[in-house]
């Protein structure tokens, strides 16, 4: 799985890049087959939001979540992105 991570208006540290990566690793225990993930965090206002797009076989699937503190953000996206990878998983099985 590749993570592409970009930053609007925030500066990508070492341990941002870390938490994003070690989250994500959690999704590829439910679905191997993700071949690319694109991460795009946001500073608006006073809002961190955290969005990304995962590529994986048979489709695509985005999240974006919103939060005052941008762990808690990368959280929630990471709880609805992993509800979707479930749902498109059991999707593959019935066909």
């Amino acid at each position: 799985m590749q993570i592409n991570l970009t930053g609007h208006h925030v500066d990508i540290t070492d341990s941002l890049r870390d938490y994003v990566n070690s989250k994500f690793s959690r999704l590829e225990r439910h679905f191997d087959n993700i071949t690319n993930v694109h991460v795009v965090l946001t500073l608006e206002k006073l809002q961190q939001v955290a969005e990304a797009k995962i590529h994986l076989s048979g489709g695509e699937i985005f999240a974006n979540s919103q939060h005052d503190d941008m762990y808690a953000a990368l959280d929630g996206l990471i709880d609805k992105l992993d509800r979707q990878i479930i749902k498109h998983k059991e999707k593959l099985k019935q066909k």
